[in-house]
């Protein structure tokens, strides 16, 4: 007999022993999905956060930003619809329909676009007008408009057309490649775009030309030559879709050859695609918004013209400080000098009344000069005798060319920025037309000299305002291009020349201070397309300006002050959000739209369902809520074994029992009992706290009401004797993992429910509290509800209740926020109850109210905010 119930008692061990095991793998597995599910929850809310914050054009990004963004929530959106059915087998299937709905909606936005039609690789400019803009680019499409329709001099040429630029890409499958490397990199940072750069160049260069575009071009160049009648060098300039546009001038940014030979122009035109990929070029698309694959690089080949002198014409001023006018900026030799601001050149200001008038004429010292090799190439000369002193432009050609830009203006119908030469005959020719770049005129003070006792101290003054604005930052010098890597935000760029390379710095800088340069250089173009100060030609020594020295640029009044002038910034406008309206920004505004907006809020609405969900984000807010509801199920559907648990050693008169789920003992523990030092489950230590804090201190003394009506429920309802056995048994189990624990509990005659997850991710937190019964009768019972469901709203908690029954929500807070939130309910576990007997007296109320606000915040030690 004695072996029998030895055996017996043997096989039930081993029973509950395999119990134990199966619901601690049961456990494991959930737990495991369950944060699986909200890894990808928080990824997928970081990614979204981090759309809506470029949204707001805080800063520049490309498509590769947009499409990894979408794709990447995509995917996180996916697994949480995955990990959610792997916790609930089949319940909300529903979702994946969903899901693909939304990325239907998203995928217009992000799809590459794809390029066809059977186009000439290389067409005349006798054939090009503005119709041809989407095939040759906007540069060469206005010169040949300017050509063929105004009957103005250009010089002669043709234009290798998108067409060549998608077909060299194609031959060599480079655009994938090119993506690929943009997709891995990290834009932001200007080192790595450097290299980035260099690299993409680089592989763009040494990939063969198809035999059809360099046959095209092999043969234009020699209808060229046999209409010139004579050996022919060509001017190779980039003409790419979206340049020279309204508000998108890519001033100086892309690569131009000049005087280039047949023997060269196929080398350079690689050279001139591989430009699209410089780095002034990519900062500048990340800046504006521009998509990588809008812009195919179209190059115009136009015979070189031998200039005598040349320059840039504005029809209007683009700063807006001296009236309207026309102001035209000259050098002997090619006008090279002009647009990339490396010396200095010869002002004319001209009225536009009828007839017009030359208002101003500076003419400095120039020292050196473009011209062209007799072969090939240019070259840099010194200029000597009385042609350094001599205006570049006599008054007529001056007034010439104020016409000329009156007559371009009219036609288009807005201010044009034109460059120019004058050949050797004395003739005008038109080199490129583009709409132009005005600065926003501002409500400026005047220019007027300011005292220093007001202002401070005066370094520097004089130059020309190429962009208006006042701004103060510390001073960087940057001499070359390594200096430009180190360039820190919101400085003051201070360098020699206004050369077109430092735009790469705009998005960066807080003001431009340089020795040479005009208004009318690329540098000035872009600074005032950012909206960034600028001065430039300033007098004295520019050495003066030490690095970390602040200082306030003051480029309306050609002045630079000591330190952070305070008055002069007080109207300072706010940095333009170059983005917002550009392609790039509305791709992401459009995809967006279907990602990122939360309108799926109120679990309990009837549209709380996969119905419901109309973005990625109603998905994630619905099936977090359902994941926890689901793990939540697990401490109320599964039962163990008692003598599996360990008995809690503790002074508190009350039976609490544990069951170590997977992590939550500091070692094994063998025998019946553990210790409070052996338990490092973090939510239940911080319940445990709670419990333990403040002595209860008995039930609260009752009239006679509430006695009776405390006799009458317990008479009448069997599930509140002590004895019985009943769901409301008289003991409180605790199942638990290092972060996680399920709390039963059964304290006098109300039964309460605590689950809670608590690890160093905040989205991954959360506490679910459900609080039902009592002695008392119904009404009172309600009322405990009720002042219960206050305290909770006061820290935070979302609170529902039904009838008797309690239920409070909590999640994605910190860890050390949540741990004094579970330090609250394991505080209000003990000493609610039997308070339903006192809830019809409002003095007792007000007491207990008054005793359980001042116990709580000595316990947690926190107010109801949480941070």
């Amino acid at each position: 007999m004695c072996g029998l119930l030895k055996r017996l008692f043997s096989k039930g061990r081993e029973k509950e022993t395999a119990d134990v095991y199966e619901l601690r793998t049961l456990f494991k597995a959930r737990y495991h999905r369950f944060k699986l599910l909200l890894n990808a929850n928080n990824m997928a809310l970081d990614i979204m956060a981090e759309m809506e914050e470029a949204l707001r054009g805080t800063w520049p990004f490309g498509m590769a930003f947009v499409r990894s963004r979408c794709t990447r929530v995509s995917t996180n959106v996916w697994r949480i619809i995955k990990h959610l059915n792997e916790l609930s087998p089949g319940k909300y299937e529903e979702l994946y329909e969903r899901f693909k709905d939304i990325q239907i909606k998203i995928n217009p936005f992000i799809r590459h676009r794809t390029h066809h039609g059977e186009r000439d690789l290389v067409v005349n400019l006798r054939n090009v007008d503005k119709g041809s803009t989407d095939q040759v680019g906007s540069k060469m499409a206005n010169i040949g408009e300017i050509s063929n329709r105004l009957h103005l001099k250009v010089p002669s040429g043709f234009v290798i057309t998108a067409q060549a630029y998608h077909r060299f890409m194609e031959y060599n499958d480079l655009q994938p490649e090119i993506d690929r490397r943009i997709q891995a990199a990290a834009v932001e940072r200007l080192d790595e775009l450097f290299g980035l750069s260099a690299d993409i160049q680089q592989l763009i260069i040494r990939s063969a030309l198809p035999e059809d575009v360099s046959g095209d071009i092999s043969e234009q160049f020699g209808l060229l030559e046999a209409e010139e009648g004579n050996r022919v060098t060509v001017a190779m300039r980039s003409s790419a879709l979206g340049e020279d546009l309204p508000g998108t001038s890519f001033a100086g940014q892309y690569r131009s050859s000049l005087n280039v030979t047949s023997e060269n122009i196929l080398e350079t035109y690689k050279e001139i695609v591989a430009g699209k990929y410089a780095l002034p070029a990519m900062t500048y698309r990340l800046n504006r918004g521009i998509r990588d694959e809008d812009v195919a690089m179209c190059v115009g080949c136009m015979r070189m013209v031998n200039a005598v002198s040349g320059g840039v014409l504005y029809s209007r001023n683009p700063v807006g400080v001296k009236g309207d006018s026309i102001v035209i900026n000259s050098v002997w030799g090619l006008p090279k000098s002009v647009v990339d601001g490396s010396a200095v050149s010869d002002l004319f200001v001209i009225s536009r009344e009828d007839p017009m008038v030359i208002l101003q004429k500076d003419i400095p010292l120039k020292e050196r000069k473009f011209v062209c090799y007799p072969e090939e190439g240019i070259c840099r000369m010194d200029m000597t005798g009385n042609e350094r002193h001599t205006a570049s432009l006599s008054d007529e050609q001056a007034l010439e060319l104020a016409g000329l830009g009156i007559r371009l203006e009219e036609y288009y119908r807005v201010p044009v920025d034109v460059e120019w030469a004058v050949v050797p005959d004395g003739t005008i020719t038109v080199l490129q037309c583009r709409p132009l770049q005005q600065a926003k005129v501002r409500n400026r003070r005047t220019s007027e000299k300011l005292k220093d006792d007001k202002y401070g101290v005066e370094i520097l003054d004089g130059g020309v305002t190429a962009s208006p604005g006042i701004a103060a930052g510390p001073v960087f010098n940057v001499r070359k291009d390594m200096d430009a890597l180190r360039f820190p935000d919101g400085a003051v760029l201070v360098t020699a020349q206004a050369l077109p390379r430092w735009a790469t710095l705009l998005n960066r800088t807080i003001a431009v201070v340089t020795g040479q340069g005009s208004l009318a250089g690329h540098l000035a173009n872009v600074a005032r397309e950012f909206g960034v100060p600028a001065l430039f030609a300033v007098k004295g020594d520019l050495g003066r300006l030490k690095d970390g020295e602040v200082v306030t640029v003051d480029a309306d009044g050609l002045r630079i002050y000591a330190g952070r002038i305070e008055d002069t910034l007080v109207n300072r406008e706010a940095a333009k959000n170059l983005m917002e309206g550009s392609p790039v920004y509305e791709a992401l505004k459009g995809a967006a739209q279907y990602i990122a907006p939360l309108t799926l809020l109120n679990p309990d609405a009837p549209d709380f369902n996969p119905a419901g969900c109309k973005t990625f984000h109603d998905i994630t807010r619905f099936c977090h809520e359902k994941s926890v509801d689901e793990m939540f199920r697990f401490g109320k559907e599964h039962h163990f074994p008692e003598r599996s648990s360990k008995q809690l050693h503790c002074d508190v008169p009350m039976q609490w029992w544990v069951l170590n789920l997977d992590d939550g003992f500091s070692e094994e523990v063998g025998g019946k009992y553990v210790s409070i030092d052996k338990i490092i489950s973090i939510p239940m230590l911080a319940i445990w706290e709670g419990i333990t804090a403040i002595p209860w201190e008995g039930p609260p003394p009752v009239d006679g009401r509430g006695f009776m009506s405390v006799m009458f429920q317990a008479t009448a309802n069997p599930a509140l004797v002590l004895g019985a056995r009943s769901q409301y048994g008289n003991r409180n189990y605790f199942m638990i993992s290092k972060n996680y624990c399920s709390l039963n509990s059964r304290l006098g005659f109300h039964f309460s429910t605590i689950e809670t997850l608590v690890s160093d991710r905040a989205g991954e937190n959360y506490i679910s509290f459900q609080f039902k019964g009592g002695a008392a009768d119904y009404a009172r019972r309600v009322k405990r509800i009720f002042f219960l469901k206050e305290i909770l709203e006061e820290y935070g908690f979302r609170v529902e209740l039904n009838d008797d029954n309690l239920i409070a929500r909590l999640e994605g807070h910190d860890k050390d926020s949540m741990r004094e939130r579970l330090k609250i309910l394991g505080y209000l576990t003990m000493h609610s109850r039997q308070l339903d007997m006192i809830m019809s007296n409002d003095s007792k109320v007000e007491y207990y109210r008054s005793k359980i606000g001042k116990d709580i915040k000595n316990i947690a030690g926190v107010s109801g905010e949480i941070p």
